[in-house]
C-alpha cells in the first residue's frame, strides 16, 4: 500500500465528489441510527477546546461551536473541505483554526493542547492507524477526551440478499481494496475494512483507555426514517451498522 497514492485518490475524491458520492454524516449523527442527542458522550462543551479530525464542510463545528466551545480546530485532506467548512463556519458566525493535512502527518497542530478530539466517520480513511491514534493523544490534555465513528466491520461482511443476510467478506481480511465512484469507473476511493479489536489494541497502545463504546442501532431513529422497508433499514434491525467508541487519555 503507497500511502501518497491513497492520500492522492482520496483526497481528489473529496474534493470533488465526495459529499454527493456518500453524503456528509455529521454531529448530533454518528452514523445512520446513532446520535449524540441519545449517547451524550460529549456532556458539556462550554469553554472547552475541540478538534476534529476530517472535518469536512464544518457543520460538525458548528455543532460544538453553537454549544459553546471555546476553541474550535478542523483538519481534513481535502482543500475543497476545508473552504467549505471556512465558508460554512463564517456564514454562521464561528471562527476555526483550519489545516489541510492528511491525519497521519504533523501538521503544526498544539501538543497537550485539546480537550476534545472527535471524528465523525472519518478515522478509516487513515492509512496508519496506530500512528494516528499516538498523534491524537499528543494533541489531548491529560484526561483529555477521543470520541470517534466508523462504519461498523460486520457492516461491511453482510449483505441482504432474498429477506436474509449473507456473508460475502472475511472479517478478518484487512487489504486495502478501491471502490469506484461509480458504474463508468471515474474516479477511485481506497479503503481498509479493520476489525475491532485492530482499534481497541491501537488505542491501548497510544495511552487511552475506553470508557465506553456504542453499536446498538436506535430504535427511535429507525423508525422516523422513510425508508422503513429498504434493505438499509432491515439490515441495521439485525446488526450494527455504526460503532461510536469515547477513550479517555491517560
Amino acid at each position: 500500500m503507497d500511502k501518497n497514492a491513497v492520500y492522492k485518490t482520496n483526497s481528489f475524491y473529496w474534493d470533488t465528489k465526495g459529499n454527493d458520492f456518500l453524503g456528509a454524516i455529521v454531529l448530533p449523527l454518528y452514523g445512520a441510527f446513532v446520535s449524540e442527542e441519545k449517547c451524550q458522550l460529549f456532556g458539556d462543551v462550554s469553554g472547552k477546546k475541540i478538534l476534529e479530525i476530517g472535518c469536512g464542510n464544518g457543520q460538525s463545528l458548528q455543532y460544538q461551536g453553537e454549544r459553546k466551545a471555546s476553541e474550535l480546530w478542523g483538519m481534513d485532506i481535502s482543500e475543497k473541505q476545508i473552504e467549505k467548512a471556512m465558508q460554512h463556519l463564517t456564514s454562521c458566525g464561528l471562527s476555526a483554526k483550519l489545516i489541510c493535512s492528511p491525519m497521519e502527518e504533523e501538521c503544526g497542530i498544539p501538543e497537550d493542547y485539546f480537550d476534545y478530539v472527535y471524528s465523525i466517520y472519518a478515522i478509516g480513511w487513515t492509512t496508519d492507524l496506530e500512528g494516528t491514534f499516538c498523534r491524537i493523544a499528543s494533541y489531548l490534555k491529560k484526561d483529555g477526551v477521543f470520541i470517534f465513528s466508523w462504519s461498523h466491520p460486520i457492516h461491511k461482511c453482510v449483505v441482504a440478499e432474498n429477506n436474509t443476510l449473507a456473508f460475502n467478506k472475511c472479517y478478518f481480511d484487512e487489504s486495502w481494496y478501491s471502490v469506484p465512484l461509480n458504474l463508468a469507473g471515474e474516479g477511485m476511493l481506497t479503503l481498509s475494512d479493520r476489525k475491532l479489536s485492530t482499534y481497541v489494541n491501537a488505542l491501548a497502545k497510544a495511552g487511552f483507555v475506553i470508557e465506553q463504546m456504542i453499536e446498538q442501532t436506535d430504535d427511535e431513529i429507525m423508525q422516523s426514517r422513510d425508508d422503513k422497508s429498504s434493505e438499509f433499514t432491515k439490515k441495521a434491525k439485525m446488526l450494527p451498522l455504526t460503532f461510536v467508541i469515547k477513550a479517555r487519555k491517560l
